[in-house]
């Protein structure tokens, strides 16, 4: 572990956090692998205490919102689920900035799970990629939200909500979701926490004005505070954009799978039964997996997954021309992916052997 910081109120990898973490807040995805984890190691522990975790649970029914003008529900025994980190300002997370009123989805990934489920691909959806958003239905007014051209993909989240987001997967990917999960910035942390930390290894030193982070090349064993501030990291990653962030995050989820099922929450019903809390409090999903006995029944179901066998990617996608703060598509490269994905197979290296998203630079930084 580094030693504190002396003066710069950075978070060192010892535990203690000097300043608050910077306004933007994009890891709460994350969050969504852990809950995963704990109850794939844990789920036939969980009965005792089914009603009073279900109480923790909230849930959207996406398929009312939707309706029928969706692409085909493939019933091949795979699956496919959103993940989304919401950005609210609201409660508790508040302490991470200004509640401005509406909540963004920073962070998103598709995750498709193989018919076999002995495999995951994972497709991160950068959130400045600019789309071409489906109109939508208000999740606050009920009134209709006009289609855009050129609408950055997490705003669909803000104007429409859950059902908006996933609407606007299913137009871009032709494939339709089967389960929606959303995480909770402050539950993330608390996760981390009850799983006493997750180990990572820099190669080299994490430095970051932005996310706080400060970690000199080594072993570290994080607990939920610099959990955050590292997977928040992405000025002093590759070009300091979004992408960048996106592979840091990557390698995190996958180390973050793999303390999941270390853990020995089996031989401790306390401990199972703090994770299992911290957990259900921390996600929002769809209605069918809107009780402790669904979650656990889905999350059963990858008990043959491990970081191994799940394979991560960035949508592939360029630079845009006319604002390199944004990033556009590659439709081709695009289409690749997808189809990947609809037709059971693994996504292929070429895909993304061209994507501003897949250069690699995280993988410089931790392992």
């Amino acid at each position: 572990m580094s030693e504190q910081s002396r003066s710069t109120g950075r978070i060192r990898g010892t535990g203690s956090r000097r300043r608050k973490p910077s306004r933007r807040h994009r890891a709460k995805v994350v969050a969504a692998w852990t809950v995963a984890g704990v109850v794939v190691v844990g789920g036939a522990g969980l009965g005792y205490a089914y009603l009073a975790l279900d109480g923790n649970l909230s849930s959207i029914d996406i398929d009312a919102k939707l309706g029928t003008d969706r692409p085909d529900d493939v019933d091949d025994g795979s699956q496919d689920i959103l993940v989304l980190g919401s950005d609210s300002r609201s409660g508790d997370n508040g302490k991470y900035g200004e509640d401005e009123g509406a909540a963004r989805s920073d962070t998103a990934m598709v995750m498709h799970i193989d018919k076999g489920h002995k495999s995951a691909s994972v497709v991160s959806i950068p959130r400045d990629t600019l789309i071409e958003r489906p109109a939508c239905e208000s999740d606050t007014t009920g009134d209709e939200v006009p289609a855009e051209h050129r609408a950055m993909f997490n705003t669909a989240y803000e104007v429409g909500g859950p059902a908006c987001a996933v609407k606007t997967v299913e137009s871009m990917s032709g494939i339709r979701m089967d389960h929606y999960l959303e995480v909770d910035c402050t539950g993330f942390k608390e996760l981390i926490d009850e799983l006493g930390g997750v180990e990572i290894t820099t190669k080299t030193a994490i430095d970051d004005s932005k996310s706080h982070l400060d970690l000199e090349p080594g072993t570290h064993t994080l607990n939920g505070e610099e959990s955050l501030g590292l997977v928040r990291t992405r000025k002093s990653v590759g070009d300091g954009s979004d992408l960048g962030r996106i592979q840091l995050q990557q390698a995190f989820i996958k180390a973050l799978m793999e303390q999941a099922k270390s853990v020995g929450v089996l031989t401790s019903p306390t401990k199972l039964y703090g994770l299992a809390d911290a957990a259900t409090k921390a996600v929002t999903t769809d209605s069918g997996l809107g009780s402790v006995k669904k979650l656990t029944g889905f999350a059963g179901g990858l008990k043959g997954l491990d970081a191994s066998n799940v394979h991560m990617v960035t949508l592939p996608v360029e630079y845009d021309p006319a604002d390199p703060n944004r990033v556009l598509p590659q439709e081709e490269a695009g289409r690749q992916v997808w189809a990947a994905l609809q037709h059971d197979r693994p996504i292929p290296a070429s895909a993304t052997d061209e994507s501003a998203g897949d250069k690699g630079e995280a993988a410089e930084i931790v392992e």
